[in-house]
């Protein structure tokens, strides 16, 4: 099974300054700054998968990507704007989420097709309309109007788009995307796909099931299923995979293991075993809260950055092994930093944080970044310390599936 990491311009500074907190003066973002693929030991991902809405906006605003950007991924195409290893694959969608609440997809199929073409990529998905509801004994009769409505759109679509890239006899490998409301329509609209000619299809609208359903919508699909390979959008579930695996699912997406480095309060840093609660050092300068509390008065800014230099260098020489810095005494000057910027929360994280220093797991780590910056990567702490420790998470989460699919060395 192949893992696709969806590309939203995260990268690392590898000459970020960690002890003054500010990049060289000579950084240039796209020259310099590094992907994933580039900064860890082991390749963490099958390959990557870019979105449109990404790339070139949608209906809610601009994308992810300044003109320069848009402009250089169009000049380059996707393999060298990335730097992509040999072997990695590429593939392309719509971002459907993106105009969910829309009455019709912005994009055109020609737009789309258009957008795989210059960019290079290897495949694409077809344009679809995600159908944001449930039910799974609901019917085509009984379901509202626009559940059918967007299923159908999404079938004409697909059917538009494998005609457009048969006409220009192109190398992109066409993905039909299904919807669906239950286990029924989503099995219909695998068997119209495969009757058009596709042989992948990706499975949409999912994100928000239960892994049960995501289960029974694959049994059913698999039972009238011929030859075509599913991939799983915007899926994780990793206890599920095998079973994912075994109902015919080739390949999934997803940013859960990054995002959880900066979006999970207590599994933010992963291990194979378990995960910890990373320590939080918020920026002074940087905390909307504290800032507040400095500007009312409430809180001397001197006092603050007092205490948060004083937790950073406590942090620090205690992950030296300094002895003027004993986990108690480092715990306390955390806890008192939490109570500043807090105030006195119901539910204290300076256990977790115990936990976590006791452990030191990134002193064990192989991920090509803990052995490099250590504790730093454990700290909650602007862009360029949680992004390299959503990195680190993508290595492990790449190891737990080594057994369902296999990640190639960089030097493979």
């Amino acid at each position: 099974m192949k893992f696709y990491f969806p590309d939203s311009q995260d990268q690392v500074s590898p000459t970020y300054d960690f002890l003054n907190e500010e990049y060289s003066p000579h950084r240039v973002r796209q020259r310099d700054d590094k992907y994933a693929h580039e900064v860890l030991s082991k390749r963490p991902y099958h390959g990557l998968l870019v979105s449109k809405s990404i790339v070139d906006g949608s209906v809610r605003g601009s994308g992810k990507y300044t003109i320069p950007q848009r402009e250089r991924l169009y000049r380059l195409g996707v393999e060298k704007y990335f730097r992509l290893p040999e072997g990695m694959a590429t593939l392309g969608d719509c971002g459907a989420f993106s105009y969910i609440n829309e009455e019709e997809p912005p994009y055109g199929v020609k737009d789309v097709v258009d957008f795989y073409e210059h960019c290079g990529f290897q495949a694409g998905v077809s344009v679809d309309h995600v159908i944001f509801h449930y039910g799974p004994t609901a019917s085509e009769k009984t379901v509202p109007q626009k559940w059918s409505q967007r299923r159908r759109l999404s079938l004409r679509y697909a059917q538009e788009f494998i005609d457009e890239v048969r006409r220009r006899d192109n190398v992109l490998i066409p993905v039909g995307a299904a919807q669906g409301w239950s286990p029924e329509s989503y099995a219909d609209s695998v068997c119209q796909l495969e009757e058009m000619g596709y042989e992948r299809i990706a499975l949409g609208g999912m994100t928000p099931l239960r892994t049960q359903d995501i289960l029974e919508c694959l049994q059913m699909i698999s039972e009238s299923r011929q030859w075509a390979e599913l991939h799983l959008l915007g899926i994780t579930r990793v206890d599920s995979l095998e079973d994912f695996s075994r109902l015919g699912v080739a390949s999934f997406d997803s940013t859960s293991p990054f995002r959880q480095s900066f979006m999970d309060d207590r599994n933010s840093y992963h291990t194979p075993g378990r995960s910890y609660t990373a320590i939080r050092v918020p920026q002074v300068d940087g905390n909307p809260s504290l800032k507040r509390k400095v500007l009312a008065g409430q809180v001397s800014q001197a006092a603050a950055k007092s205490l948060e230099r004083e937790a950073l260098r406590l942090l620090r020489a205690y992950d030296r092994g300094d002895s003027s810095a004993p986990l108690q005494k480092v715990l306390a000057a955390l806890k008192e930093y939490e109570q500043l910027v807090e105030g006195e929360r119901k539910k204290s994280r300076i256990d977790q944080y115990e936990f976590f220093l006791e452990d030191r797991p990134w002193k064990r780590c192989s991920c090509g970044l803990c052995g490099i910056h250590g504790i730093e990567v454990a700290i909650f702490r602007g862009s360029e310390r949680n992004k390299r420790r959503g990195f680190h998470n993508l290595a492990v989460f790449a190891d737990k599936i080594q057994d369902i699919g296999h990640l190639p060395d960089q030097e493979d």
